[in-house]
């Protein structure tokens, strides 16, 4: 489901839900035969594969692997198919020979292993050593016990189906990255950067001044995408990259991000665009900080509200009533639960307690497009942004019909990521769109995103609202001891399958604007606030 550079997936959960669905698809076909052909009719057993089973199945299968038996060992799997040329690129594209396969104690169906081996390519080698593990399954059909396959199984940083293994001169040349005080910064100190400096790498290592060495690495199927570099044969000379980051709020994100499984957040300077921070404590290594999409709730109130504002429809403190529920086109919102009426309140009480019913009376005033062009034409959000790594943008479709309402509090076909939410906050409490970036745009002379940005009038009152959010609203408890110049918004967003809502969180302090989603957290103060109040602590 990635598209790439610009358009990628939502998240691990919708990889899951989307991927998935091709790939049980596979399964159940492959199924039917067994997963690797095979003679006439046997006894077809059920249930969990027994020990032996498990033992059985997984010994073959190493014994094929090492001894470089792609297809014998492609068999032994439950997608013969795709594990076949994977299995075959480890001993031919990525050179990998002399492999030895250590089993350990399995855990049910599930063995751990370790692979010792040599990686040699044009008089140069050097050993490889790595932890892995596979599950063993039966087949559907046939009863036959399968190593369940995916490629994490050939090695533990292999994540798509279609990725592949090579060896050979890098594809690009090392880089030193350094923040915007001269740190350097390391995948080892900074985690969450090593999938960022892989792309820095692959875009600015040769106008770095680098040169390549020779390197197994993971080539990803996906486009746009930088290769994973696993091993060094020969290293290469890198060239010095100055980043925007900064050194100490990238170690506070890195923190924060450490407390909250699927989390992401990204910080910027609003006065420059510059991209502080960006962490991600994902378990599929992606970068959706910067890559999601999906829906930010009510922390879009932000852009709702300037539509309303700006489009003369009501004042921060104009009318907003806020109902127990809101009918729009037969389709009935809610307020969160055991949240009073109040027909009186102004769109600043509404906004600072997040009520949805009050935007939604809206639907009605607000023209089809109207929040399209608003998010468009002030905040910048789908355009194209040069960020100096690949990122989705944000959409905000002209949706007619039920989502005309929903798209109002961050719901219907909004779709934005930490990186967008930042650059929105940052935008309502400066009035000026800067393009976020990561690395300066002198590098390359690239030309950024620009947009008309807010007025001075609407301006202070996005700031009035987001100011009493944090001392007086749904965000006061997080955000507290960060003032004078502060400011917040909380947010949750329902996604089909998820046992509980998203949890998204903005605010700014000073020159510092901070965004966050934890997805599964529940509600914006339970998870993204706190990590946002650590990074803005930092900055």
């Amino acid at each position: 489901m990635r598209k790439g550079a610009k358009a990628a997936i939502v998240g691990s959960v919708f990889v899951v839900m989307v991927g998935g669905a091709g790939y049980g698809a596979f399964n159940i076909v492959n199924a039917l035969s067994g997963g690797a052909g095979g003679g006439g009719p046997a006894p077809v057993r059920t249930g969990p594969p027994s020990s032996g089973e498990v033992k059985d199945t997984s010994t073959k299968f190493f014994a094929a692997w090492e001894k470089g038996e792609a297809t014998a060992a492609a068999a032994l799997t439950n997608n013969a198919e795709k594990a076949e040329p994977l299995l075959t690129a480890y001993g031919g594209t990525a050179h990998i020979g002399g492999v030895k396969i250590t089993p350990g104690a399995a855990s049910g169906d599930t063995v751990p292993f370790s692979v010792r081996a040599t990686v040699s390519y044009e008089g140069r080698s050097k050993p490889l050593a790595y932890k892995s593990e596979l599950t063993v399954v039966r087949g559907v059909t046939t009863g036959k016990a399968l190593v369940d396959w995916q490629p994490s199984v050939v090695h533990p940083q292999l994540k798509d189906m279609d990725d592949t293994l090579v060896t050979g001169d890098a594809s690009a040349p090392p880089i030193e990255a350094v923040d915007r005080g001269g740190t350097v910064l390391t995948k080892e100190t900074y985690p969450s950067l090593g999938p960022i400096l892989d792309e820095l790498r692959a875009k600015y290592g040769a106008k770095a001044g680098g040169t390549p060495g020779v390197e197994l690495a993971i080539r990803h199927a996906a486009p746009d995408t930088a290769d994973t570099p696993l091993l060094a044969l020969a290293k290469g000379t890198p060239g010095k990259l100055p980043t925007t980051l900064s050194a100490r709020v990238q170690a506070a994100a890195e923190k924060a991000v450490r407390k909250y499984p699927q989390s992401s957040v990204v910080a910027v300077k609003p006065s420059t665009g510059e991209v502080l921070a960006v962490a991600n404590n994902r378990t599929d290594g992606w970068n959706a900080a910067f890559l999601g999409q999906v829906a930010p709730g009510s922390t879009w109130k932000i852009v709702s509200a300037a539509t309303l504002i700006d489009n003369g429809i009501t004042t921060a403190n104009g009318p907003a009533p806020c109902p127990a529920e809101a009918v729009w086109q037969s389709q009935t919102f809610h307020n969160i639960k055991n949240m009073p009426a109040d027909e009186n309140a102004t769109l600043s009480a509404s906004f600072a307690r997040s009520c949805n019913t009050a935007f939604v009376k809206f639907a009605d005033e607000v023209k089809v497009d109207s929040l399209t062009d608003e998010a468009k034409n002030r905040f910048g959000i789908g355009l194209d942004w040069k960020t100096g790594i690949p990122s989705f943008d944000g959409s905000v479709p002209a949706s007619g019909g039920p989502d005309t309402a929903a798209n109002l509090i961050g719901q219907g076909q909004v779709q934005i990521n930490p990186l967008n939410l930042a650059s929105v906050t940052a935008t309502a409490m400066t009035g000026s769109f800067r393009q976020p970036v990561i690395v300066p745009q002198s590098l390359d002379d690239r030309a950024l995103a620009r947009a008309r940005g807010l007025s001075a009038s609407t301006v202070a009152q996005l700031r009035a609202m987001m100011n009493r959010t944090a001392t007086s609203g749904t965000a006061a408890g997080v955000m507290s001891g960060l003032g004078p110049d502060y400011g917040a918004k909380t947010g949750s967003a329902e996604v089909d399958g998820q046992a509980r809502s998203d949890s998204w969180f903005t605010g700014y302090r000073g020159d510092v604007a901070a965004a966050a989603l934890v997805q599964d957290g529940g509600h914006g103060v339970d998870a993204s606030g706190p990590l946002v109040a650590q990074v803005l602590r930092a900055g």
